[in-house]
């Protein structure tokens, strides 16, 4: 996740720094926002985790938690379509795939316990985007909404249980989400870099039947949380 907020910040930081924010500026696209349907696609990247409630709390003394996730960089890629509802304010409907892949491991159990959860997911948010005024060239704004998601590598109905080696989580989740980004306009399109948090809001953990077991017998919940850095092509 630190690693995806550095990108953001300088990637941010140098366009800012290499533009001129006052004075008389030619300005690109200038009729773009006044389209009140508009087109786009995006790519990205995003590091996803994920959150505990515990049945009972007993956290190991040497992390103070039950479960070691290993948070890894992956892919986004997925289309946008925008409905401008005013001259600051837009609804957004952005489908797309998510890949990513999380090393998770039982703390209080062997080294076995040990899985690597790849996730393909199905995301679809629906969104609001807030904007500022129009300055030059630019547009901040900030953005936030509902989502749900189809986790195409879930093993929810998978015959297979935690003794097998297999980690199972629901199919279907859903989400809130928040972030902020810029509008860049360019000569030919406009470019938008935005980071996003984004929270799970049911539980998504599949339950052994084994009370026993490692991975399900103390959680209560589980849920995902995910930073995404996207930039919007319109």
């Amino acid at each position: 996740m630190k690693r995806i907020l550095a990108i953001f910040l300088f990637l941010l930081y140098s366009q800012l720094s290499n533009a001129q924010l006052f004075g008389d500026q030619i300005l690109n696209n200038q009729n773009f926002d006044e389209q009140r349907l508009s087109w786009g696609y995006f790519l990205g990247f995003n590091s996803y985790d994920f959150h505990f409630d515990y049945k009972d709390y007993d956290p190991s003394p040497v992390t103070g938690q039950d479960f070691r996730v290993e948070s890894r960089t992956g892919f986004n890629v997925g289309l946008i379509g925008n409905l401008k509802l005013g001259s600051n304010l837009d609804l957004r409907l952005e489908p797309g795939v998510s890949f990513n892949t999380r090393g998770f491991q039982a703390l209080k159990a062997d080294a076995s316990t040990f899985r690597e959860v790849s996730s393909t997911y199905v995301h679809i948010p629906l969104l609001l985007k807030f904007s500022t005024d129009r300055l030059n060239n630019f547009k901040p704004f900030v953005v936030g909404g509902l989502s749900t998601s189809i986790n195409l590598s879930s093993n929810e109905n998978n015959p297979d249980g935690y003794s097998e080696g297999q980690f199972r989580m629901k199919t279907n989740t859903y989400y809130y989400e928040i972030g902020f980004g810029i509008d860049l306009y360019l000569y030919y399109f406009k470019l938008s870099p935005s980071l996003r948090g984004v929270f799970a809001i049911n539980d998504e953990l599949v339950q052994d039947e084994d009370p026993g077991n490692p991975f399900t017998g103390n959680v209560d919940k589980m849920t995902s949380r995910a930073i995404f850095l996207n930039f919007t092509f319109q």
